[in-house]
């Protein structure tokens, strides 16, 4: 563990010009010769990595999209950067499990977030989980990667964050978020994941059906790009989570629940055996997270304000969530008892339909209907190498890509 005084931790961000990317990079900033940011990757948006490059002077800069990388290049060199231009999905891999990095912050969105995700978990290297179709589409394979490897597991995601503070400490390098697997078991009765409902909590279905995109992204709580959002309006964020959990924390489907909890201050909960639930709470910001990856399992300053539980009346309310209005959650359940490819499914086919959604090709409601789908054409078929994965994830997009073509709007 780096600490003050210390050679700096090198940092590569991935997904550096997203909404965690940007929280991450803050968190960096604060700790200057604790932290350091050494690698700063983008999928597209060539003209913000190169301002972020002025920003924090990385040794490397990787553009996702190829045909960006001459104008990255000469953007570096027009800024007087020494920051080394690199495009490519094998330029991400390489890096992310080369020396220019102790510590990986996965969070490119989707399943384009799982190579360069895989490759740091063999390096060992400290992962800070932010991308969850990482665990949603190959969590065993990822899981098990970070054993071999050594590498040290800590989730971004603000619920299964939570969960890790509240699990006791463990050695670094054991390959896992939390205790080792048959502690786990024997100790812990349940996890309880909370939800806040996103931004049409209590409204019926059948109120749904014309809700806009706008109104779908524009969530109460978090700020966060446009896919999350709508993940989080349809439930299928938490769903997603319930799956990451499963595979981050070892115990099944049966012994996690999923809380409403419309403040989001308490993110999450473990209940033991003896009768005792440990919470954590704070405020709704990505960098308390962050910053509990970077130092684990130390602390440091985030940029957070602390919790004031008296503001806004001092409530914490609590409420179950709405599988009817929002099926999504529960096709997640049934996705993760399925097995095998049945989650990559699931995501692959969420993908689609999220995307269609955004490009207003499809409605609000559709999202749900597409993923069932979906999953009842593709039934689970055993998941046992990645091509096995990548395969269901690909005839999963190519079934709701049809689906969407037979119902939506033109593109």
């Amino acid at each position: 563990m780096t600490s003050a005084g210390s050679n700096p931790q090198r940092i590569a961000v991935l997904g550096a010009t997203g909404s965690i990317g940007s929280s991450a990079l803050d968190v960096i900033a604060r700790h200057p010769g604790r932290l350091q940011a050494t690698v700063l990757a983008a999928g597209r948006n060539v003209e913000a990595l190169v301002e972020l490059c002025v920003r924090h002077r990385p040794a490397h800069a990787v553009i996702a999209d190829e045909g960006g990388y001459p104008a990255l290049r000469d953007g570096l060199r027009a800024a007087g950067l020494d920051t080394r231009a690199q495009a490519g999905g094998d330029a991400l891999e390489a890096l992310a499990a080369s020396d220019a990095c102790d510590t990986v912050v996965a969070a490119i969105v989707g399943a384009a977030g799982l190579p360069s995700t895989l490759a740091a978990a063999h390096a060992g290297k400290r992962l800070l989980l932010a991308n969850k179709e990482s665990l949603v589409l190959a969590g065993e394979l990822l899981m098990s990667a970070a054993r071999a490897g050594g590498a040290t597991v800590i989730p971004v995601d603000s619920e299964h964050n939570a969960i890790f503070q509240c699990l006791p400490p463990q050695p670094a390098g054991n390959g896992t978020a939390g205790l080792p697997g048959e502690a786990l078991r024997t100790q812990v009765a349940r996890l309880v994941l909370t939800a806040s409902g996103g931004p049409f909590r209590g409204r019926p279905r059948d109120s749904l059906d014309t809700v806009t995109v706008e109104q779908a992204v524009d969530h109460p709580n978090w700020s966060m790009g446009p896919k999350i959002s709508v993940d989080s309006a349809t439930l299928m964020n938490k769903g997603l989570e319930v799956i990451e959990a499963h595979h981050l924390f070892g115990l099944p489907g049966g012994r996690i629940d999923v809380v409403v909890h419309p403040q989001s201050l308490v993110h999450s909960m473990v209940e033991f055996v003896d009768g005792s639930t440990l919470a954590q709470l704070g405020l709704p910001d990505m960098r308390t997270a962050l910053a509990v990856g970077f130092a684990w399992p130390e602390r440091i300053g985030s940029g957070v304000a602390g919790l004031d539980l008296l503001a806004g009346g001092g409530r914490l309310d609590f409420e179950p969530p709405d599988t009817a209005a929002f099926p999504c959650l529960d096709l997640a359940f049934r996705a993760l008892e399925a097995g095998g490819t049945a989650p990559a499914v699931l995501n692959a086919a969420n993908e689609v339909a999220v995307s269609a959604f955004l490009q207003r090709r499809v409605g609000f409601l559709s999202i749900a209907a597409l993923v069932e789908e979906t999953l009842a054409a593709l039934p689970a078929t055993p998941a046992g190498s990645l091509d096995a994965l990548r395969e269901a994830d690909a005839a999963a997009r190519r079934h709701a890509g049809s689906l969407v073509a037979a119902r939506g709007l033109p593109a």
